[in-house]
């Protein structure tokens, strides 16, 4: 009620409009795209427009049963998100109801995560939680992602990464109790790393760093540097034999390394190598950047691809991030974060929502101008701080 009754209050000065036309104008020359601040604004005004809608699917073109649970992945992403723009609080004008979303979203769900212990997906609300811990909410917040975390640690899954569905359906698949696709090591690891950090035990991150190896290892194209959502997709070419790689799943792993590399330990050997990996990937996703500004849902497909700005978030987040850094050289990288952020504040539409983020899937799929998705607006969330953090634009 107190998520609902503060974001609604918030909420309301936003007028309802029809929604753009399929075809996106020309990048506007706005504040939204040069100042700091108004880079934050935009992130705190599509979060409002978000918060006044959590239980409103409605605005969901693909509702599933994992969009209307608070403590499944759909919503965890926002959640996880908006934690990165209250801590931009610190370095901008961010007003208190962003903190205080967070932390009524944890009281209501109990700091409890998803339902199934070893999916990863389950465990991604667990980064808004332990990021409340340090804010306010104590030790309650991260006492039962511990509890979970200890399980997965201490009685480690024993399964093949191989992604092999069985008659009973996706949700039996064996392999989703590893981390067997990529979008997981956005999901999980973060957060078994920061819990490391607040509790001083090295099991949770010495876990995640190996699972997260062992997850690259097997899905990293080498050739290409990018990564298969998952084994079913290795040998998957489209009509010109191109391989099929993700936009979305690629963008997981490309935000979840910001996340993670911050947190550990300069000069280990597992920063080392993360860092590496990411700017390789950082290299080819540069120069798959369409002329518009966003990523095609897929990559090597550019052509005729519609705009698809879940993908192209998580990489404008990315890029920014990782100039801010000291990781990837500004001259090359900062005009391809800017032109990804241009073309974010392209797809809002007229209401107010984010669109052309792509629905829930494990693969390239059509888009629209009226899709909206919790994760989406995550994705705007992380990249407006990042690029905010860049500076006024040169």
């Amino acid at each position: 009620m107190i998520v609902r009754s503060l974001a609604a209050l918030a909420a309301a000065q936003l007028l309802a409009a029809p929604l753009a036309s399929q075809t996106p104008p020309p990048a506007p020359v706005s504040a939204a795209t040069t100042s700091p601040q108004a880079a934050i604004d935009a992130a705190t005004a599509l979060a409002r427009w978000q918060l006044a809608r959590m239980t409103d699917t409605a605005t969901v073109s693909r509702a599933t049963s994992e969009t209307r649970n608070p403590r499944a992945w759909e919503q965890g992403v926002f959640w996880a998100a908006m934690t990165v723009l209250a801590d931009a609080g610190g370095r901008y004008r961010v007003g208190p109801e962003i903190k205080q979303a967070i932390l009524a979203m944890g009281r209501a769900n109990r700091w409890q995560p998803g339902a199934k212990p070893y999916f990863a997906d389950d465990h991604v609300i667990t980064q808004a939680y332990l990021w409340s811990a340090r804010n306010g909410a104590g030790a309650a917040a991260l006492a039962p992602a511990k509890a979970t975390f200890d399980r997965v640690v201490g009685d480690p899954a024993v399964t093949t990464l191989a992604f092999v569905v069985p008659p009973a359906g996706y949700g039996a698949t064996e392999c989703l109790t590893r981390w067997c696709w990529c979008d997981a090591l956005f999901m999980a690891p973060p957060a078994m790393v920061e819990l490391s950090r607040q509790t001083g035990d090295p099991r949770y991150r010495d876990f995640a760093l190996r699972e997260f190896w062992a997850t690259t290892d097997f899905l990293l194209d080498p050739v290409e540097q990018l990564y298969y959502r998952d084994s079913r997709f290795f040998d998957r070419r489209d009509d010109r034999q191109r391989k099929q790689f993700w936009s979305r799943g690629n963008g997981w792993v490309f935000g979840g390394m910001a996340r993670i590399i911050p947190m550990l330990p300069k000069g280990s050997a597992d920063r080392v190598r993360m860092e590496a990996l990411f700017v390789r990937m950082a290299d080819k996703l540069a120069g798959l950047q369409k002329p518009d500004g966003y990523w095609a849902p897929s990559l090597l497909a550019p052509e005729n691809a519609p705009p698809e700005s879940s993908g192209t978030g998580f990489y404008t987040y990315g890029m920014a991030w990782g100039i801010k850094a000291g990781l990837l050289p500004r001259a090359r990288y900062e005009p391809v974060a800017r032109k990804g952020w241009a073309a974010l504040n392209r797809a809002i539409q007229p209401d107010g929502r984010l669109g052309w983020v792509q629905q829930v899937s494990d693969r390239p799929e059509k888009v629209e101008a009226g899709d909206t998705q919790y994760y989406g607006v995550g994705a705007f969330l992380m990249a407006a701080t990042a690029i905010a953090d860049l500076g006024p634009a040169r």
